[in-house]
């Protein structure tokens, strides 16, 4: 997920370390904050594996700020993670919101709505945070006041989610 943040970041711009930081963690850090020893650590593996390029531009105090850029061999990896997602990143809602942030660089229309059909796919199949013999347990089903809670927003939240998905996918087919 760092790494998609980082190449889907940068495709749209060059960015210094704090910049890319920043809009990380505007993404998704209130959830899952990045750390210094996360983010310089992946930076340094995109560099060294030739997707990303970095230079040092004068700061607007007396340090220099390292910028960082993606290249041609990043770009095509970002598309490569946007075409064919992990499955954690279509079950995992912060995941797919991260890969959701950056679909619009996915060429295509038709490799978008792919995507999108396989999260649909996803929150179609019944689940539940708590099961009884085997089978999901309901809202309706629990006397905990609690428990019911957390199920009737994720029903809710995944219908919003379904009828989205759905809209979404019939605009994309055309």
């Amino acid at each position: 997920m760092l790494e998609l943040s980082i190449l889907g970041f940068l495709y749209e711009e060059p960015l210094h370390g704090y910049e890319l930081k920043e809009r990380i963690k505007a993404l998704s850090g209130h959830v899952r904050p990045v750390s210094d020893g996360a983010l310089y650590p992946a930076i340094t593996r995109l560099v060294a594996a030739g997707k990303v390029d970095q230079h040092t531009e004068p700061g607007s105090g007396a340090a220099p700020r390292r910028v960082l850029s993606l290249t041609e061999a990043g770009r095509a990896d970002l598309l490569e993670r946007l075409r064919r997602p992990k499955q954690a990143e279509i079950t995992d809602q912060v995941r797919f919101n991260t890969l959701l942030a950056f679909l619009r660089h996915l060429p295509g229309p038709r490799e978008q709505a792919a995507v999108l059909r396989r999260r649909l796919e996803f929150l179609e199949t019944p689940a539940s945070f708590f099961y009884r013999d085997g089978r999901p347990v309901r809202a309706e089903e629990t006397e905990d006041l609690f428990r019911q809670g957390m199920l009737r927003v994720a029903r809710a939240t995944g219908e919003a989610e379904r009828a989205w998905l759905t809209e979404a996918i019939k605009h994309l087919d055309g």
